[in-house]
């Protein structure tokens, strides 16, 4: 499932390649016609995203919601829209691009109250500047559930992944499964100010590199990461490796289904 700042970077490319602009909105899988018809020839006003969730205003108050799950994708190209292949939900056609999304878990039309229905149960988005990191704190403090648990709940953090997950608790040498009522205020800051840098930075590269330059592949002499992940990182992945930092192993486990990766050593408390 993309991380948050892949739909960040979706939302900037469908505002500039469509915004301001009627748009020409189809569903050539037939299972978003009635949605479509409803926005078809609308000007798009504004593409965001929260989190995970890419939301684009239309004309008469109504909202797009995509959320890609975890076999949504979108494809850009310039030029006249070809016929479409494969099972294409949602076409966004307008300025010399088309959009196609495929596979997505929502996509939908939102009226306002619909609108902040969804975006109520969202946690603070690091990446957004209005991000109340307040909301997350009460959450996190407040409860005996693992800190590992709950950065991938998406009411608590919103648009962190497994990647950043990972990463974010290595650099703050916080054990995954800490309660998060036994992380303190001071640690809590650290995290969130570190996700902060690195979601921003991720919405930047379009990828996820979290290394600080002295564990850097020129700095320690180290081949580069191969990944289809990309991106240079301590533990995501790395299960059975030395670490970069104290050369233990890296741990692999299962948390909530998901997978997760820490370094036992650097994250013993």
């Amino acid at each position: 499932m993309p991380e948050g700042h892949v739909v960040h970077r979706q939302a900037r490319r469908i505002q500039r390649a469509f915004g301001g602009e009627p748009t020409v909105v189809s569903s050539p899988q037939g299972r978003f016609d009635e949605g479509a018809a409803l926005l078809d020839g609308s000007t798009l006003h504004r593409a965001d995203a929260l989190g995970k969730h890419l939301l684009v205003d239309f004309d008469e108050e109504r909202t797009l919601h995509v959320h890609l799950g975890l076999y949504g994708k979108w494809t850009f190209a310039k030029g006249e829209a070809p016929p479409p292949v494969g099972q294409v939900r949602l076409r966004l056609e307008g300025g010399g691009t088309y959009a196609d999304l495929r596979g997505p878990t929502a996509c939908e039309v939102l009226n306002p109250d619909q609108v902040r229905v969804l975006t109520d149960r969202i946690g603070p988005d690091p990446i957004r500047k209005d991000a109340d990191p307040e909301r997350a704190w009460r959450r996190v403090s407040r409860s005996r559930a693992a800190i590992g648990t709950l950065l991938m709940d998406q009411s608590v953090f919103a648009g962190v992944g497994n990647i950043y997950r990972a990463e974010a608790l290595y650099r703050a040498g916080i054990d995954p499964y800490r309660p998060g009522c036994d992380v303190s205020r001071a640690e809590f800051d650290v995290m969130w100010d570190d996700l902060v840098e690195l979601m921003r930075d991720g919405v930047r590269r379009g990828r996820i590199d979290t290394v600080r330059e002295d564990h850097s592949p020129r700095a320690m002499g180290r081949a580069r990461r191969r990944d289809r992940h990309g991106g240079e990182v301590y533990v995501y992945r790395r299960e059975g490796q030395p670490c970069l930092v104290c050369e233990d192993e890296v741990a692999w486990s299962d948390m909530a289904g998901r997978n997760l990766y820490w370094c036992p050593t650097c994250q013993s408390h």
